[in-house]
């Protein structure tokens, strides 16, 4: 195995060596050899049965024209009378016709011999066979004898002839009563068929020859420009694989970036869910057990305090409920502009917190996509949360710029607190979070350090074509 593995490898380096027409040569001209023996056999299949359908469609409108006028006696009897059987001896004998036609077989339906040149038949049943089945159904069909069929081997048939079944109607109803069956010498008929295949061979293979060599001409050219601009391609590969790793590098952080962003949603989903275990959920229990106390209150002054004091709990569950879900649901920014989503958000975290946010830039009139829109929105929002918790909403600024191709965002204060510090309490997980969702756009996340007082975060998106759509 060893050593024919080796000849395979080196034969196939040697292949792949040879111009592009060389190969095509070998290999096409293979593949055209095989497709032209193909094609050739099935046409000479199927000319050579449209020639057999034909001989067996002439030969059943003469023997219907000899045999029908004869058998209608067949529409009582079994068998055909003496009258009947001796008109078909004496049209059947004549030399030509018995040349061509040496035996002739009527068949009742069940598989009786009505008559046949074979005395010895007549009044036999034999096993139906599909050809017979097929003209009790009305059809002409014609096929080669099967000398394992009982009535042939009681004959001692030992060539094969053609066997052509031919349904016999009643003159007025048009009702198959029998079946004749002749059979054909196929000596003449097999000259016939020899000529066609022939015929049909050479028409395949020059309908392949020609095919091939128009190919050939087309592959042969083609073969030619590669190798004239072989050279030029090679000069460009290096560029080209650099720019692979680039994209192979970008495409990994992205993935990364996907994946830790999926981990750091299920953080946060679970952060939600214990927020609402530990404050409206407690809440909502509280004033469920003050419920019991209002059914025992013995007096209403007592029954109103209670009541007072469910109401109270119940109103902090809600507010606290509401104050989450301004966090979490996304206004709908898909159709507006990007300095709209930037107004909107400051808008949003000024009613919410009572501060004040200068804006500086964000008027473009560029289109961006839904995600690069959703990045932004949740960046200042987290940038200016942090700012408002950590600061006091002290020197709260947002910046956004869009420069050529890339989109810069940037959220600043001038607190004494340096909340920028990814990895301590909640806003490490929020900014990790943003850092996450940036990188998984191609993006990139930076935090400044340099500030004397308060922190600075920033985001820098490199926009294809000026448009995400």
């Amino acid at each position: 195995m060893g050593v024919v593995g080796s000849a395979v490898r080196s034969w196939r380096n040697r292949f792949g060596n040879w111009s592009l027409s060389s190969q095509f040569v070998l290999a096409g001209g293979l593949i055209m050899m095989i497709a032209a023996v193909i094609a050739g056999y099935f046409v000479s299949a199927f000319v050579s049965q449209i020639s057999i359908e034909r001989t067996a469609a002439s030969t059943a409108l003469l023997v219907e024209s000899l045999v029908a006028p004869v058998a209608q006696n067949l529409v009582t009897d079994d068998v055909l009378n003496r009258n009947s059987a001796a008109l078909i001896e004496e049209t059947i004998g004549s030399a030509p016709f018995s040349r061509r036609f040496p035996h002739l077989d009527i068949w009742k339906k069940g598989g009786v011999v009505a008559y046949s040149t074979t005395t010895s038949l007549i009044g036999q049943q034999f096993e139906v066979s599909p050809g017979l089945a097929s003209a009790f159904g009305g059809d002409v069909s014609a096929r080669y004898t099967d000398l394992n069929a009982r009535e042939h081997t009681v004959r001692g048939f030992r060539e094969k002839f053609l066997e052509i079944y031919i349904p016999i109607r009643v003159a007025v109803t048009g009702q198959v009563i029998a079946v004749a069956e002749v059979h054909e010498v196929p000596n003449v008929l097999a000259r016939e068929l020899r000529d066609i295949r022939a015929v049909s061979w050479l028409a395949v293979a020059g309908a392949t020859s020609l095919i091939m060599f128009g190919l050939f001409s087309v592959v042969h050219r083609g073969s030619r420009t590669i190798e004239l601009q072989q050279s030029e391609l090679i000069k460009r590969i290096e560029d080209i694989q650099h720019i692979s790793n680039q994209n192979v590098l970008l495409r990994q952080r992205t993935l990364d970036a996907s994946v830790r962003l999926t981990e750091i949603t299920e953080l946060q989903m679970r952060r939600i869910g214990a927020d609402l275990h530990d404050g409206p959920a407690q809440l909502i229990g509280f004033a469920n057990v003050k419920i019991e106390n209002v059914r025992r209150a013995a007096t209403p002054e007592k029954r109103e305090k209670e009541l007072r004091s469910i109401e109270s709990a119940l109103g902090d569950s809600l507010d606290q409920i509401r104050m989450m879900s301004r966090g979490l649901i996304l206004p709908e920014i898909e159709c507006l502009p990007l300095s709209e989503v930037v107004r909107r958000v400051v808008h949003n975290h000024e009613l919410r917190t009572g501060t004040t946010v200068a804006v500086h830039g964000g008027n473009t009139s560029q289109d961006f996509s839904h995600a690069i829109k959703i990045c932004v929105y949740r960046f200042i929002q987290e940038g200016l949360n942090n700012a408002f918790r950590h600061a006091g909403g002290d020197g709260q600024t947002v910046f956004c710029d869009f420069t050529g191709m890339l989109l810069t965002v940037a959220v600043q204060d001038s607190g004494e607190e340096n909340w920028a510090q990814p990895g301590t309490g909640e806003s490490g997980l929020g900014l990790i979070g943003l850092r996450e969702r940036v990188e998984s756009l191609g993006g990139t996340f930076k935090v400044q350090r340099e500030l004397e007082r308060g922190a600075r975060i920033q985001m820098s998106v490199l926009i294809a074509g000026g448009d995400d759509e």
